[in-house]
């Protein structure tokens, strides 16, 4: 394969500081609605990168399912691969990329269990399959061939006729509460904008361009 046939000129407009907000929720508010406006498939994707206690890192891709002042949220098995990261390390950083529209939004900061509450009202608001599957699988674990995994969501599914599927306690959400934001947008030539805002220690947001 020939990767330098595959560069590409980044041209999609500028960042320019005198244009941002100076929240950074809301300004990752304003390109989210735009990756939505613009029609993007799976806007809403995000990678979400953990590390163990000792340092190694995994990464993954998921699905942003709340976002306010408080931080950006997802749902999962908490006895998965990146749970025990969180449990161990309860930090994590996201990534965002809407290639359409040359624009990044990379994300950092604490990490923590949503309510039970919380996570038991998204549950039962997430379609039959989904409820099913998350209670058909381990996630993480070793299976010895898929047919396991697909006779337990048959049982499963068998066993709860009308839909009313158990919250399970081993599957909730966690919330990355950002201490740090970084907006890019590709320009030519690769002199990419780059908009970092950081936490300062009034609490209140500094905003800093990054070289590229």
């Amino acid at each position: 394969m020939d990767l330098d046939a595959l560069r590409r000129e980044y041209v999609f407009g500028s960042l320019d500081e005198r244009d941002l907000n100076a929240d950074p929720f809301r300004q990752f508010d304003t390109w989210f609605g735009n990756a939505v406006d613009a029609g993007i498939e799976l806007a809403d994707v995000m990678t979400v990168a953990t590390a163990s206690q000792a340092g190694v890192p995994s990464a993954r891709i998921v699905v942003l399912r709340g976002v306010d002042e408080r931080g950006f949220v997802f749902y999962t098995d908490y006895r998965s691969a990146k749970s025990r990261d969180l449990d161990e390390n309860p930090s994590a950083a996201l990534v965002f990329y809407w290639r359409e529209l040359g624009r990044q939004v990379r994300i950092s900061g604490a990490v923590q269990r949503v309510s039970e509450e919380e996570s038991a009202r998204y549950f039962r608001s997430r379609p039959l399959e989904s409820r099913l599957a998350a209670l058909a699988s381990s996630q993480s674990e070793v299976i010895s061939n898929r047919k396991v995994l697909e006779d337990r969501f048959e049982a499963l599914k068998a066993e709860h006729p009308t839909g009313d599927v158990p919250y399970p306690d081993n599957w909730g959400g966690y919330r990355v509460s950002p201490h740090e934001f970084e907006f890019w947008h590709g320009r030519e030539l690769r002199l990419h904008d780059r908009i970092r805002y950081r936490r300062g220690v009034d609490g209140d947001w500094v905003i800093e361009r990054l070289s590229p």
